[in-house]
C-alpha cells in the first residue's frame, strides 16, 4: 500500500502542474482557429513537429539518463552534483555545435522564422533537461509550479503577440519560445543549479555509461516522432497545409488523453525504476496496468460521447471536417496508454534497445500505411495509420515484456472496452442529438461501474486527508 499511496501522492502533484499547461493549451484553441488560418495554423504545426523531432538529437537523450542516475544517486550529494555537471557539459556542448551548424545551414535553406526557431528549440532543450533534473531529485513540486508557469506564460504570450500585436503565426511560435524559457529559468534559479556546475569533476567514463543507456532512446525518439507526427509532413506534401491544419485539430483532442497519459508517466516511470526488484513486482505493476487501462479507456469513451455538443463550440465552422478524424485517433490514444505503461517497465531495467526496436516497428508500419492509402482516403490514413501502428507496438511489447514481467490483463475488461468504444464510435457518425444524449448517459453509467472501486478509494484517501 505504501507504494500505492506514494504513487498516487506523485500522480496528484504532477496531475495539477502538467494539466494546467494542457488545459490552457486546448482552452487556447477557439483563440488559434479565429486568428489563424488553416494553412497558418498547419505551419506552426508542422515547425512544432520538427522541433520536437531535433531536440532528442541533439541531446541523445541525455536527459534521461540524468533522470535515472539521479534516481540511483538520491541522498549521495557529491555523486548528484558530479552528474549534474556532467549533464551541463555536454549539454553546452551540444547546444554550440547545433547553434552553428543551424545557422550554416540557413544560408542554403530558407527557414521562416529562423531565429525565433532556433532560440524555441533551446530553450526547449534546456527546460526538458531541467524538468527531469528536478523529477530525479525528488524535487516534484517544484516540477509541478514550472508546468504551471509555462501554462500562465503560454496564455498571457499568444493574447499579446496574436490579439494585440497581430503576429499569427510568428507570434504563437514566440510565445512557445518564451513559455519554455520561463520554465527553464525558474527551475535553473529554484534548484539552485547553478551551485551544482563543478566542470573539473566531468567523468568520461561516467558519460559513456549514461549514453550507452540514452543513445538507444535516439532512434526510439524519432521513431515517436515518425508514429505521431509524421502523417503531418506526408499530408503536407501530398494534400497541403490547409488539409494539416485541418488534422492538426483533430489531433488536439486525444492529445488531452495524450496528456494525461505523460502525467501519469512522469509518476510511473519513477515508482517503476524504485520497485523493479521489488518481491512482489508482478503484481504491483499488473494491478497498476489493468487500473490505468480501465481509467483512460472510460476517458477516450467519455471523449467521444461528448465530442458532438464540445465540438461546435470549441471549435470555428472553417475547421469542421475536423470532427470526422477524431474517433480513430482517441482509439489509438488508448493503445498508448499501454506502450507508455511498458516502456517505463523496459526502462526500469535499462533495456532501451528493446524500446526502440519496437517504436521502430511502429513507425514503419504508421510510414507505409500512410503512403499507400493517403490519395485513395485522404485524412483518414493519418488517423488510422496512427490507430494501427499503436495497436501493433502494443501488443508486441506485452508479449515480448511477459519474458521478464509477468504483467496479468484482466481479458473481461479488453471486451468490455472494445464492444463500448464500437458502440460509441457508431453513435458518434450517426451524430443525431437524440442518439447523442443517450450515449452520453450509457457512458457515464458504464464510467462508475468500471471504475467504481478507484472511485471509491480515492474518495477515502481525501476524505482522510481533510480530517488530518
Amino acid at each position: 500500500m505504501n507504494k500505492k499511496k506514494q504513487f498516487a501522492k506523485n500522480t496528484i502533484i504532477i496531475f495539477f502542474g502538467k494539466v494546467c499547461t494542457q488545459l490552457i493549451s486546448f482552452l487556447l484553441l477557439p483563440l488559434y482557429t479565429a486568428y489563424l488560418t488553416t494553412s497558418e495554423y498547419g505551419v506552426v504545426d508542422l515547425i512544432q513537429t520538427y522541433v520536437t523531432l531535433l531536440v532528442p538529437i541533439i541531446t541523445l537523450e541525455l536527459e534521461m539518463s540524468i533522470f535515472r542516475w539521479l534516481i540511483d544517486s538520491r541522498g549521495k550529494d557529491k555523486e548528484t552534483t558530479k552528474l549534474i555537471s556532467n549533464n551541463f557539459y555536454v549539454l553546452l556542448l551540444s547546444l554550440s555545435i547545433f547553434s552553428i551548424l543551424f545557422i550554416i545551414a540557413s544560408l542554403f535553406i530558407n527557414i521562416p522564422f529562423k531565429f525565433i526557431i532556433l532560440l524555441d528549440i533551446i530553450v526547449c532543450v534546456l527546460s526538458g533537461n531541467f524538468l527531469q533534473i528536478s523529477r530525479g531529485l525528488g524535487k516534484i513540486m517544484d516540477f509541478s509550479i514550472s508546468c504551471i508557469l509555462t501554462g500562465l506564460t503560454t496564455v498571457i504570450s499568444n493574447i499579446i503577440l496574436i490579439v494585440f500585436c497581430h503576429m499569427q503565426a510568428e507570434g504563437m511560435i514566440i510565445s512557445m519560445a518564451i513559455a519554455n524559457g520561463v520554465c527553464a529559468l525558474y527551475l535553473f534559479i529554484r534548484l539552485k543549479l547553478y551551485k551544482m556546475i563543478n566542470f573539473k569533476l566531468i567523468d568520461h567514463k561516467l558519460l559513456k555509461g549514461m549514453y550507452k543507456y540514452s543513445i538507444p532512446l535516439v532512434p526510439n525518439g524519432i521513431s515517436w516522432w515518425i508514429v505521431n507526427v509524421s502523417d503531418r509532413s506526408i499530408i503536407s506534401l501530398v494534400l497541403g497545409a490547409s488539409y494539416n491544419g485541418l488534422y492538426a485539430i483533430s489531433n488536439k483532442f486525444p492529445t488531452i488523453i495524450s496528456s494525461l497519459t505523460g502525467i501519469f508517466n512522469l509518476s510511473w516511470s519513477e515508482s517503476a525504476s524504485l520497485h523493479i526488484n521489488s518481491e512482489d513486482r508482478d503484481e504491483f505493476f499488473s494491478d497498476i496496468t489493468n487500473t490505468v487501462v480501465r481509467l483512460f479507456s472510460t476517458l477516450g469513451v467519455g471523449m467521444l460521447a461528448c465530442m458532438p455538443f464540445v465540438f461546435p463550440i470549441m471549435i470555428n465552422s472553417k475547421y469542421e471536417n475536423a470532427y470526422l478524424y477524431i474517433p480513430p485517433l482517441v482509439i489509438g490514444t488508448i493503445f498508448n496508454v499501454a506502450i507508455c505503461l511498458y516502456s517505463q517497465i523496459y526502462l526500469a531495467k535499462k533495456m532501451s534497445k528493446q524500446v526502440a526496436t519496437t517504436t521502430i516497428i511502429g513507425a514503419v508500419i504508421n510510414i507505409l500505411i500512410n503512403i499507400v492509402f493517403i490519395k485513395y482516403i485522404g485524412l483518414f490514413a493519418a488517423s488510422i495509420s496512427t490507430m494501427i501502428s499503436y495497436m501493433v507496438m502494443m501488443i508486441y511489447r506485452h508479449f515480448d515484456l511477459k519474458k521478464y514481467v509477468n504483467i496479468t490483463i484482466d481479458k473481461l475488461l479488453i471486451v468490455k472496452i472494445v464492444l463500448m468504444f464500437i458502440l460509441i464510435s457508431i453513435s458518434y457518425y450517426i451524430n443525431h442529438p437524440y442518439l447523442n444524449v443517450i450515449s452520453l448517459i450509457i457512458v457515464c453509467m458504464d464510467a462508475y461501474f468500471l471504475n467504481k472501486q478507484l472511485l471509491k478509494d480515492s474518495f477515502k484517501t481525501i476524505m482522510s486527508k481533510i480530517k488530518k
